[in-house]
């Protein structure tokens, strides 16, 4: 099963985050464009756009995914590009489902770009 299949899980806290080994690990089964930040503590991806109007598209499509998963990240949205940075903050680090739903915003780039291609 892909990472874009798997059903985030709600985090309560008092977990630890993903070792800095582990985080890379699953860094490697996400789509190219993904970085580690922040000592290895958050997701982030730059997406590349035409306009603003599909750059605000993919922000929408991501929010209603992440609104869908109960789980929800930074996105930073301007002309020409989604930046999206994800972390679980409960723990103030990344958890399995921080993977998760970087392949669903990965999965619904890829439905956008051949929807508009």
């Amino acid at each position: 099963m892909s990472l874009a299949d798997k059903k985030c899980v709600p985090c309560r806290g008092g977990i630890p985050p993903l070792a800095p080994e582990k985080a890379g690990e699953m860094l490697r089964e996400l789509g190219g464009g993904w970085q580690l930040t922040q000592a290895s503590s958050r997701l982030e991806k730059a997406y590349p756009f035409k306009n603003f109007a599909d750059a605000m598209l993919f922000a929408n499509r991501v929010g209603d995914v992440a609104e869908a998963e109960g789980h929800h990240p930074d996105l930073h949205v301007a002309w020409g590009h989604v930046r999206i940075e994800i972390w679980t903050h409960k723990i103030g680090g990344l958890s399995e489902s921080d993977f998760y739903l970087a392949a669903k915003s990965d999965r619904a780039f890829e439905e956008l770009s051949a929807g508009r291609g």
